[in-house]
């Protein structure tokens, strides 16, 4: 076949339309949680925001908490971390931090982050949410790069995978989220290093 693949079916008319609502009200509902915070954030406020009446919002969703989560669950969907197979642990493990850390140098992404982070211990619907959709997709990525190591005989079998998930995923969380520190090369490479010894030692005990 000469000239352009042929693709797929594109967008017009009302569904662009639709489309470019539901970017707007995406990019507002989160500026709006930034600013705002999930308790005072409004259906009629993010309306405002994006430019679209409140009918615009419930068409597509019936609530603020079905709104946030929906919205967090396409943003989580859309960002989550590559899993490295280079074949060697080091160099997998500092590709994999280096995706968290791109991930929540976002300042938006982190201050929303925290905020969720604390409404979901009054909302047992969002702490579920933020469990399934954000924090396992992270952790599964980890278990890959561990599993693996174990395949080939850089970890031990005995390993503890859940220790060892924790020791990858809140060092840098902790450090950028919660203290709001900045995480440069030189950090990143210590604390992979760091990551990989305690690896070794974080074995089941009979």
């Amino acid at each position: 076949m000469t000239g352009q693949q042929k693709k797929g079916p594109t967008a017009t008319g009302g569904a662009v339309l639709r489309e470019r609502v539901t970017e707007a009200i995406t990019e507002a509902a989160f500026a709006e949680l930034a600013e705002t915070g999930y308790a005072r954030l409004s259906m009629e406020a993010v309306a405002r925001r994006a430019g679209v009446g409140k009918a615009a919002l419930y068409r597509r969703w019936p609530s603020k908490p079905a709104m946030i989560m929906d919205l967090v669950r396409g943003r989580v969907a859309d960002s989550l971390p590559c899993i490295p197979a280079t074949g060697d642990l080091h160099t997998d493990l500092r590709a994999l931090l280096a995706s968290y850390r791109s991930q929540l140098a976002n300042p938006l992404l982190a201050l929303i982050g925290a905020e969720l982070l604390a409404e979901s211990r009054r909302d047992n619907a969002l702490a579920q949410m933020l469990h399934t959709e954000v924090a396992a997709p992270r952790r599964l990525a980890a278990l890959a790069i561990l599993q693996g190591a174990i395949d080939q005989g850089e970890l031990p079998p005995t390993l503890d995978v859940e220790l060892a998930t924790d020791l990858l995923i809140a060092p840098l969380t902790f450090r950028m989220v919660i203290l709001d520190e900045h995480c440069d090369d030189e950090y990143l490479e210590t604390l992979t290093s760091a990551a990989l010894a305690a690896l070794k030692a974080s074995v089941r005990r009979p």
